[in-house]
């Protein structure tokens, strides 16, 4: 029987009288057995203080306990330290970038084609006008950050409106 358990149950325990241990050599060890036994006759609340007495003389420190109660406070103290470092943590500066034509203006257009025609290998002209016409179209998946930012400044120079995302 749990030497901890409800302190309805505590009554009872301290009613029943626990085996003694014994040495290897047979001998019973009387100091040993009496302590056990007033140990067994604590109810909760009194062997909660008789822990935290023996903590503090002995200068143990807490460490988590695999009972019901102190695994539920367990979980919420990682928990809670786990926090902060989620908030020191910077997030991973984004490398590649997808370089995404939003909108052009009318008059930019032909600018537009020619420099779509430039930017993405083996597109002619006929291609570049139809990618242009059907804004809002993926000029570059993955590109580098510079590469992105470069294609970026070039057509909004022209008059396009670009996004990186």
């Amino acid at each position: 029987m749990p030497i901890f358990s409800y302190a309805t149950e505590a009554t009872t325990q301290s009613q029943k009288k626990l085996p003694t241990p014994s040495s290897n050599n047979g001998n019973s060890n009387t100091k040993i057995s009496d302590i056990v036994d007033q140990i067994a006759s604590l109810n909760l609340l009194e062997a909660a203080d008789l822990v935290q007495q023996l903590k503090t003389r002995l200068g143990i420190q807490d460490i988590a306990m695999s009972t019901v109660n102190v695994a539920s406070s367990a979980v919420s103290a990682p928990a809670a330290a786990a926090a902060p470092k989620v908030e020191e943590e910077k997030p991973a500066e984004k490398t590649e970038f997808r370089v995404k034509l939003e909108k052009y203006e009318a008059t930019a257009k032909t600018k537009i084609i020619r420099e779509i025609k430039n930017i993405i290998q083996g597109m002619n002209l006929v291609e570049a006008k139809k990618f242009v016409e059907g804004v809002p179209k993926v000029i570059k998946e993955s590109a580098p950050k510079e590469e992105a930012e470069k294609i970026k400044k070039t057509i909004e120079d022209l008059g396009g409106s670009v996004v990186l995302e």
